[in-house]
């Protein structure tokens, strides 16, 4: 089969084509004739040498794709509720850039009815992430405000979308006045230009001095001291990321006084059992908003996968606003 490897860690450019022998399902899995393949940050910190994948799991790097089901045993194809030909989406640990992917039948999940499988390639990453963090660890509910870093990335287009969905109120920072602009025509309902404005007194401005009951963080770095300075009583504050360096000074004393919680997740690792879970709650209260039209994938470009080496370097630039995808 065709795929895309690192063959050494490095820039966009180390992104080569290759020939690779055809995966095998083995049991719990199945095999997917792979369209498209998101592109995500993970890939580029693999790229780099800076996120080893678990153990047992493909080199390539791809942690999203959608296709059509190619394989896989009776009680794999029950599991996930799908048959041979089915369009098909997964989260999978690794090997997403190929033609062929195997996944864990329990992380696969049907395209949804009326998207196509490069909008389909979009979905899981993004989706599996910020259903994770903001609804099951930080529990945001409807009527609470959510402040999300990064909101024109492809995590933040998801969070504002699915936040605003389920009721809750949105803020996001952006690095510039139309990625703002491109946040709050998606739903958010105020948008912070980093690079010119101090998140936190326009936190304090926009919510009457209260602060916000969510932060989605993909900074840390100093951020997280300023991300406790502007929460409310309650609050919890998500890291999902470490763009702006691990090392951080908080306020303990205002983690204290206003009981916060601050919690770290990276899902790549996490077992299949617990990525099973999401799965069936994104199928179950996702899903059925993405076919109804009440949020949609947000595409920035798609490459053919032989051009990966430039979908790396557009996605390091950081000019894109939502998702970039790879075509096979």
């Amino acid at each position: 089969m065709n795929a895309i490897e690192i063959t050494s860690p490095g820039g966009p450019e180390v992104l080569q084509p290759v020939q690779r022998p055809d995966p095998v399902a083995k049991a719990g899995e199945l095999l997917i004739a792979v369209q498209a393949s998101g592109v995500n940050r993970p890939d580029v910190l693999q790229r780099k040498g800076l996120y080893p994948m678990p153990p047992g799991v493909s080199d390539l790097p791809g942690l999203e794709i959608a296709g059509t089901v190619a394989g896989g045993a009776p009680a794999d194809l029950a599991v996930a509720g799908l048959s041979i030909g089915d369009p098909v989406c997964a989260l999978v640990a690794g090997g997403g850039y190929a033609q062929l992917c195997v996944a864990p039948a329990g992380q696969c999940l049907p395209m949804p009815k009326g998207l196509s499988a490069i909008e389909s390639a979009s979905l899981p990453e993004t989706f599996f992430t910020v259903w994770q963090n903001v609804f099951v660890i930080a529990r945001l509910k409807a009527g609470e405000t959510l402040l999300v870093q990064g909101g024109s990335s492809g995590i933040g287009v998801t969070a504002i979308q699915l936040a605003k969905a389920l009721g809750a109120k949105v803020i996001v920072t952006a690095g510039s006045d139309d990625k703002v602009a491109a946040c709050v025509a998606l739903g958010a309902d105020h948008g912070i230009n980093y690079k010119t404005q101090d998140f936190v007194a326009e936190v304090k401005r926009l919510t009457a001095g209260r602060g916000v009951d969510v932060v989605l963080d993909m900074v840390a770095g100093d951020y997280v001291g300023r991300e406790v300075d502007c929460l409310a009583e309650d609050g919890r504050l998500a890291i999902i990321a470490v763009q702006g360096g691990v090392k951080s000074q908080i306020d303990a004393g205002a983690v204290l006084r206003k009981r916060l919680s601050i919690t770290g997740s990276t899902l790549r690792p996490r077992s299949v059992a617990y990525k099973t879970e999401l799965s069936r709650d994104l199928r179950e209260k996702v899903w059925p908003l993405l076919e109804s039209g009440r949020i949609k994938p947000v595409i920035h470009q798609v490459f053919p996968a032989s051009q990966a080496s430039q979908a790396h370097a557009l996605m390091e630039s950081s000019t894109h606003v939502g998702k970039i995808v790879l075509t096979w």
